[in-house]
Parts: C-alpha cells; sequence; structure tokens
C-alpha cells in the first residue's frame, strides 16, 4: 500500500549524514509518533496525498520512531514542515529555525489535558494512593506523557522516582493504556481531549465498550495548549503560506476533518503564536526537566 512508502527515522544519528539541503521540490513533513509508528504512517498517507495535490508538489513524509526524533530531523534541516506535540515544539524552537503556524483544535477548544489514569478495579483514587506503585509514563518529552503529570506529582509532594515502586516509558500513549489493562503497571499517564472520560486515550484505542470502562482518570491536568503544525524558517514565504491553507482548508471540509480526527484525534487548526506556549515552558521548569537535557539523554 503507498503509505509503505514512508519511511521512519531510526538511529538518531541518522539525522547527521547526509546533505541539509533539498535540491529537488519535496516538502519534507515529519510526525511525531503518538502511537504505533506504522498506525501514524498509516494515517498520515490521505493527507500527504491532500497536500501532494494542493501544493503541485511531492510530500514525503517521515514519521518519527520517538518524539525527539522530530525534533532532532529540523534541528538538521532535513523537515520542511512537522506537526509536534507542545512540549516537543518548545524543545525544537530552542534547537531549530522553525515557526509555529497553526494548533490544532478539537471541537473548537485549542487546548487539551494530560490524565492520570488506573484500571477502575485497582483501588487507586487519589495521586496519593500511587505511592509504591508502578507506572507508566508515554515519553521523557510527551506533554501529556510526562511533562504536566511530572508537574502535577510535583506539585503534590511526590518524587516518582523515590516514591514509585517502579516507572517506564511505554513509548506510546496507546501502549501505557494497554499497559494499564493488562495490570502491566498500576497506573499511567496520557491524553485527555475533554475531562468527561468521554474522549480520551482510553476511548480511542480501547474499541470495546467493556474494556474502556475498565479504565478510570483519578486526575486531570490544568488545560494544555494543543498540538501544533511548525514551518522550517528557511521555507519560501509563498509556500508557507499555501501549507498553512491547505490545513485551513482540511478543517473546514468534514472529509478532511476525519482525515485529522484519525491521524491526532483533532477537529481542525486554528491561527498560534510562539506566546501561546509559554505555559509549557513553565510546565517544563516546574516538573524540573531541563529543555537541552532532556534531548542529550533521548540521544544516548
Amino acid at each position: 500500500r503507498k503509505w509503505l512508502r514512508l519511511l521512519f527515522f531510526l538511529p538518531l544519528g541518522f539525522l547527521a549524514c547526509g546533505p541539509s539541503e533539498n535540491p529537488r521540490q519535496i516538502l519534507r513533513v515529519g510526525f511525531v509518533p503518538s502511537e504505533n509508528v506504522q498506525q501514524v504512517a498509516q494515517n498520515a498517507q490521505p493527507i500527504v496525498e491532500i497536500m501532494e495535490r494542493k501544493l503541485g508538489m511531492e510530500v514525503q513524509p517521515f514519521v518519527a520512531t520517538d518524539y525527539t526524533g522530530v525534533v532532532e530531523a529540523l534541528r538538521a534541516n532535513k523537515l520542511e514542515v512537522a506537526f509536534l506535540s507542545p512540549a516537543s515544539y518548545v524543545l525544537a524552537k530552542g534547537e531549530a529555525n522553525i515557526r509555529v503556524i497553526l494548533k490544532s483544535h478539537r471541537k473548537g477548544l485549542a487546548y487539551y489535558y494530560a490524565a492520570i489514569i488506573t484500571r477502575s478495579d485497582s483501588g487507586i483514587r487519589s495521586l496519593e494512593d500511587l505511592r509504591n506503585k508502578s507506572f507508566a509514563f508515554v515519553d521523557p518529552i510527551s506533554t501529556t506523557g510526562h511533562v504536566y503529570p511530572k508537574k502535577m506529582f510535583k506539585e503534590h509532594g511526590i518524587d516518582p522516582t523515590k516514591d514509585f515502586k517502579n516507572v517506564l516509558f511505554s513509548g506510546g500513549h496507546d501502549a501505557t493504556v494497554l499497559a494499564i489493562l493488562n495490570r502491566k503497571v498500576d497506573a499511567g499517564a496520557t491524553f485527555a481531549n475533554f475531562t468527561d472520560g468521554k474522549d480520551a486515550a482510553w476511548i480511542q484505542y480501547l474499541k470495546n465498550p467493556q474494556e474502556q470502562r475498565m479504565i478510570r482518570a483519578i486526575a486531570y491536568s490544568e488545560p494544555i495548549p494543543a498540538d501544533n503544525l511548525v514551518i522550517n524558517g528557511n521555507l519560501d514565504p509563498g509556500l508557507a503560506k499555501k501549507v498553512e491553507e491547505v490545513f485551513l482548508e482540511l478543517s473546514r471540509d468534514p472529509a478532511g476533518q476525519k482525515m485529522l480526527r484519525d491521524l491526532y484525534q483533532i477537529d481542525g487548526f486554528v491561527p498560534a503564536s510562539d506566546q501561546d506556549y509559554d505555559a509549557v515552558r513553565e510546565a517544563f521548569q516546574i516538573a524540573g526537566i531541563n529543555l537541552k537535557e532532556a534531548l542529550k539523554k533521548k540521544k544516548k
């Protein structure tokens, strides 16, 4: 199938080799792996085909194997456009010449939440109950899967490295949900589009209603600025404007909205600015996560 032609970033060192320029008329677009890499690739393909048709040029998609992969690609000048999570954007902004142009919205709201979840029968009712339990984060620079949850824990006087029995990084929101469902860990961090429990990671990844009811949120974060779309600062302004228009058109079209929903559980895009993500920078600080150190650790 066509989506199999997508390239995946494997070792990050691969990004440092080869020419950084893009001599042919190819638009390279990066995608963060919010779930299984192959699934993101498959869901991205219809959007890639629309971009090719609307822009009249080849669009080459890249799905990173972790959140830092897209940041590294932007820094190495290997991408012209990228989808980023809020935390990935903050990290990338300090490392690469990029400009945010759009942020996503869900039902008209340009924010979402981190959720701390457990099995409904676990007996865990509050953050305090997590002491001496096992816990799954998603990725060191996942906004809802690590940064904001760690901020929540710090504000409640909880240190995961000291107070939890075991901590792991699952690599994806789907993996965290399944780890909890299958009792591999007692609890974990993921995303929720709203705080009513009806539109969240466990609803998206668990298709069986009975399984969905087996997952329960015990805490939600404050509203988080939504994920976004960025462009390489060197991209021709005329082409950059066309890229922006493509995604705004997708946001207005029911078929386009479905594609965006399938890709990242979003309904569309609205204009964005760098200042929109100051709260995320503050969350990094409160959580005690050093931006450059986070990138260095992922590169090792």
